[in-house]
């Protein structure tokens, strides 16, 4: 029988050799990995921006702590269930053959429990530290994400990406509740920020890593349409998210600062993906929109805070 967050074979091994408070910080190490600590921390960043935006950048902090808190299991919880489901998958591929459950170090089983308990906890905490509505975004985008993405979407839809991004969009909307918020147009206009944003960054991570998607079997846009289709479509969805993050300028809930960083991002992310290299430098190029695209996150978020209007509409 296998041994839920078993972190050592039973057989004699260099691993079962270290000191016992080694061992212990090498398993907390893997079980803190299956909830992917850097998504999750994104994802934070998205609800605080939310949360910011809708009260103004006046927070009341109680509801906002329990907010984070919240979205921080949520999240935890269904990438831990997202890393007991791709088990198959992760075997497969060499960027995540070394991850905790494929490496046999913790067993599915387990990490499919942690994540349950973690998103349960996380939907509950939501319910009654901040409200309802919170406490449904979250739920909502769990099961998008677990459910539509992980357990179908991709393993049968190079839509996956695409669809599977809609459960990213939702953190600011959590965070935009949680400030006693309705689901406004503004929400709205957050919400859509993230989901556009999402198809360049993940297409270009799929280009880097296409043979590795081939090889596992999931039928990601490189490997089903080839790279021109997912430049295309990167370039698509940039065009998209530049006029679609000014929109927040007439909301009202932003001052026109805003409307500054949006500008010089949006028409930076514009260029860098109008770039043309040689075949061999495809790579290249899809490293550099990645990288942005990151960057580009970081700073659009920031800049909402920043310039968050004090009497939001």
């Amino acid at each position: 029988m296998d041994q839920p967050f078993a972190t050592t074979p039973r057989k004699s091994s260099p691993a079962n050799r270290l000191p016992f408070s080694e061992r212990v910080l090498s398993s907390g190490k893997d079980i803190l990995s299956l909830t992917k600590p850097g998504i999750n921390l994104s994802n934070l960043f998205a609800c605080l921006a939310g949360y910011w935006l809708a009260s103004g950048g006046v927070p009341e902090w109680r509801s906002l702590s329990w907010a984070l808190l919240g979205t921080a299991l949520v999240v935890g919880g269904s990438c831990a269930l997202n890393n007991g489901i791709d088990r198959d998958f992760d075997r497969k591929m060499e960027r995540t053959k070394h991850r905790p459950v494929p490496s046999g170090r913790i067993d599915w089983r387990a990490a499919v429990l942690l994540g349950l308990i973690l998103t349960g906890a996380g939907v509950w905490l939501l319910f009654l530290g901040v409200n309802p509505l919170a406490a449904g975004l979250a739920a909502a985008g769990s099961f998008l994400y677990v459910v539509i993405y992980t357990l179908w979407l991709k393993r049968s839809s190079a839509s996956n990406t695409v669809i599977g991004g809609l459960s990213g969009a939702i953190p600011p909307l959590i965070g935009w509740a949680a400030a006693g918020q309705g689901l406004t147009w503004t929400a709205w206009i957050l919400f859509f920020i993230l989901f556009l944003w999402q198809p360049p960054h993940f297409f270009a991570l799929a280009l880097l890593k296409t043979d590795d998607y081939r090889r596992a079997g999931i039928p990601m846009l490189p490997v089903v349409k080839g790279e021109r289709s997912t430049r295309r479509q990167m370039l698509f969805f940039v065009c998209l998210l530049l006029p679609v993050s000014l929109l927040l300028v007439g909301t009202g809930a932003v001052s026109w600062g805003y409307s500054v960083a949006a500008w010089v991002l949006g028409v930076s992310y514009l260029i860098l993906a109008l770039l043309r290299f040689k075949e061999d430098g495809e790579k290249r190029w899809a490293r550099w929109m990645f990288r942005y695209s990151l960057i580009y996150l970081t700073l659009i978020l920031t800049a909402i805070a920043i310039f968050a209007d004090p009497f939001p509409q």
